[in-house]
């Protein structure tokens, strides 16, 4: 069955001029991002135009089905194809170093931006019961790091040493002490499974550079975890696929921040939070014009990503009321009230709300996801954003782009209201990506389109 990607609509939105001409979707590009329920596309021609946009359910254990679906959808056949996806259920990865915080810092510097979600942080060396945590946590990748570049040997050895004798299966990033890195990537490969060695999150005391391992982690995940999660047979799915979901969005969201910046001088950060069904994931880029800022000016924080494994509009849809409380959000009386509504949509993650009531408790639940989870972004990344804060802040996700202009409304008010992001959002416009350009942007600009991605967005998302 195809679904609309917005509106009441039945069939995908394809201008009437364009419909039916042969050779007109020569010179486009068909953007797709297959997730794990959705399978959505957007074309796009030359100049930044969008000229139509599909969704079909994603089609495991063929995901090409889907793909081949919205690409019929949009009479796209003779269109270049770019695929993202984020299928599978997400990139798990866990951390085994030398010392907890640093562990723990580095781990989460590395996930900001490599589309993945921390499972397990393990500091010091493994013994059995570290191991049998570490396998628990069932990840797909684990960062295995360790002691500065000529600094200490020992740990790095010997938790090497033991994933290999405990036959941890998922492929291994080794971003440890490059003195040690070749004897530790030749006793992890010893025994058959992937290793991919970089440069070393830690190269110095005080000094963390995760750009390496992000690289690792993304190409460790696009080869080896989504080729091996059954979504398709033969190899041109993952030939088709350029990068992770939230790679996709985050390099669309850093171009926005550049055409804000155009457009407006002191134009503030660009702020996204994309309310799904198991996550809610939060993006930021601060506004710049080029990357080659004069070596005299301030450095500005990297675009950055954070995701809430807890809080989502479905599957964790409890999350979001526990945590509410927890933060005191709610009281314990309407605690009590989105109790029933949250279990119940946690158990039919299919849901779509049929009345005004379940409508009600959807927006809702939105408003208080994206509350939380930007708090816990502006947490993580020191709460700044530059110093105007936001300019533009972004909501995306289906609930937000079904919803109706009084839903929304609702939502802005709880955002702009809460005392921790009111500092944040007090000069921001607030708009919704209905249109679900971000990723497209991302997919666009991340092969070499840069003009056709501002195009797109600036159209789209900016004032």
């Amino acid at each position: 069955m195809r679904l609309p990607v917005y509106g009441s609509d039945r069939q995908p939105r394809i201008p009437s001029s364009l419909r039916n001409i042969p050779g007109i979707m020569l010179n486009t590009v068909l953007c797709v991002d297959v997730g794990s329920t959705w399978t959505k596309a957007a074309l796009v021609a030359g100049d930044g135009r969008l000229l139509g946009t599909a969704q079909h359910a994603t089609t495991p254990p063929e995901v090409l089905d889907g793909v081949a679906a919205v690409t019929d959808s949009l009479h796209a056949a003779e269109s270049e194809v770019l695929v993202c996806s984020s299928a599978g259920g997400g990139l798990r990865l866990a951390v085994v170093g030398h010392e907890r915080l640093i562990s723990a810092e580095a781990a989460h510097r590395v996930a900001l931006s490599a589309g993945a979600k921390v499972v397990h942080v393990a500091a010091g060396e493994l013994d059995g019961s570290g191991v049998r945590e570490l396998r628990a946590a069932a990840p797909d990748v684990v960062l295995l790091v360790g002691g500065t570049d000529g600094g200490d040997e020992k740990v790095l050895l010997h938790n090497a040493k033991r994933l290999a004798a405990n036959r941890i299966t998922p492929p291994v990033v080794l971003a440890g002490n490059v003195a040690v890195r070749e004897e530790a990537h030749a006793v992890l490969a010893a025994t058959g499974r992937r290793v991919v060695p970089t440069g070393n999150v830690l190269p110095d005391v005080g000094e963390l550079a995760p750009a390496p391992a992000r690289a690792a982690i993304r190409e460790v995940f696009l080869r080896h975890v989504i080729g091996g999660k059954g979504l398709s047979k033969g190899t041109r799915f993952l030939r088709l696929v350029r990068t992770v979901t939230p790679d996709a969005v985050l390099s669309g969201v850093g171009r926005l921040a550049k055409v804000l910046a155009a457009q407006e001088e002191s134009a503030g950060a660009v702020l996204v939070v994309d309310v799904g069904g198991a996550t809610t994931d939060v993006y930021s880029a601060v506004s710049t014009v080029d990357d080659d800022t004069p070596a005299t000016a301030v450095a500005l924080p990297p675009d950055r990503r954070t995701v809430e494994g807890d809080i989502g509009m479905r599957w964790s849809a409890q999350g979001i009321v526990a945590e509410a409380r927890t933060e005191k959000l709610i009281t314990a009386e309407e605690a009590a009230v989105l109790a029933e509504p949250a279990r119940l949509r946690a158990e039919q993650v299919d849901l779509i709300p049929s009345t005004v009531d379940e409508s009600e408790v959807d927006t809702r639940l939105a408003a208080l996801a994206a509350v939380l989870a930007v708090r816990r972004h502006l947490r993580l990344i020191g709460g700044w954003l530059g110093p105007r804060g936001a300019g533009l802040a972004v909501l995306s996700g289906g609930v937000f782009r079904h919803a109706g202009p009084d839903a929304l409304a609702t939502v802005e008010a709880t955002l702009r209201a809460d005392p921790v992001l009111r500092p944040v959002l007090r000069a921001a416009a607030i708009t919704v990506d209905r249109d679900y350009v971000l990723a497209p942007a991302g997919l666009l600009a991340d092969t070499s389109r840069e003009s056709t991605a501002d195009a797109l967005l600036a159209t789209h998302l900016t004032r």
